[in-house]
């Protein structure tokens, strides 16, 4: 028979969704333990490696939290797999960031069915039965990223140059909105030419290489790459360096990372980068405010900061770096 508390959380999603119910809630029982499931697509990203320090680190404040944390393996399928036990395992909450938004939609509707409360971080899924999403603006950071690009290639108005913008993955909505915001300065000016078609990195260092080293073979002038993440951007500039191009060329990232983004801009290898946070932590304060049937907000955004040579060294010493 289903326990109290998960008869609760199952009413509590019904609610969120419309579904009518005559439970009463009060008979809601708080609990000595709760175990929660954290799904990450990939342990082999660093803004990943964060993300889960940040989680872990969270956990560790709470005496009463057992956090499990499965690593997808990049893969889609292997992320499915990993949900499905959590619900098996009957766990008290679910956090998700996925791979893919499709691919991921139906496994979250499994567990919301269970009664168990799905948390999204970072990237979405196609269906509205989760409980809460959690993230940066995609839009607005690269809103952000083509702003200052427009302002690094002569301002509005006078920019000029052609572009290299290396695409995270083409299955996930961060790469399209951070592409999408980007565009949304630097199409109004007619000096800014693209010089490729959609080339995804898959969010990958030596794939953004090959990309770029490609690019520099077959193109004479290129002065400025945006890269969905900083690995990537980082990636390129690694390939022109190797070309004696890496100083014509103004490298975009985003993630800004203290130890990686921020540094890189600190030895002036990249130009800037666009601070895209870590939502581990704050998932999982909202997963235990959940659990302890407090109502929530559907989306929390997280903040952005651009990051340039002039701010990255007071970021650096703010982290002990």
């Amino acid at each position: 028979m289903i326990g109290n508390r998960r008869l609760f959380l199952a009413v509590a999603i019904a609610a969120a969704f419309s579904i009518p119910t005559t439970f009463n809630a009060s008979l809601a029982e708080a609990k000595d333990k709760y175990v929660i499931g954290f799904s990450q697509v990939t342990t082999a990203e660093p803004w990943r490696v964060q993300f889960n320090k940040d989680i872990e680190a969270e956990a560790k404040k709470h005496p009463n939290v057992e956090l499990l944390v499965a690593d997808g393996q990049d893969r889609t399928e292997k992320q499915v797999a990993d949900v499905e036990n959590f619900i098996r395992q009957e766990v008290d909450a679910i956090l998700v960031s996925p791979k893919e938004s499709a691919g991921l939609t139906g496994v979250v509707e499994k567990a919301t069915a269970a009664g168990i409360p799905v948390i999204l971080l970072d990237r979405n899924v196609d269906t509205q039965k989760y409980i809460q999403w959690i993230g940066g603006d995609n839009v607005v950071i690269g809103e952000e990223a083509g702003k200052h690009a427009v302002e690094l290639l002569g301002g509005n108005g006078k920019a000029k140059g052609s572009v290299v913008e290396i695409w995270g993955g083409l299955g996930t909505q961060a790469s399209h909105d951070r592409s999408d915001g980007f565009h949304k300065y630097t199409d109004a000016e007619p000096g800014i030419k693209y010089l490729l078609d959609k080339q995804s990195g898959d969010w990958k260092q030596d794939q953004a290489y090959n990309i770029m080293a490609t690019a520099l073979r077959n193109h004479e002038d290129i002065k400025m790459v945006y890269g969905h993440n900083d690995p990537m951007a980082y990636g390129a500039y690694l390939a022109a360096k190797d070309a004696g191009r890496e100083k014509d060329i103004l490298f975009l990232g985003v993630d800004g990372l203290p130890n990686e983004g921020v540094q890189w801009v600190n030895n002036g290898e990249l130009a800037a980068t666009f601070l895209y946070p870590t939502p581990g932590a704050e998932g999982l304060r909202q997963a235990l405010k959940v659990l302890a049937g407090e109502k929530v907000e559907k989306k929390i955004i997280l903040g952005t900061e651009t990051i340039t040579k002039e701010n990255a060294p007071a970021i650096l010493k703010a982290n002990g770096l």
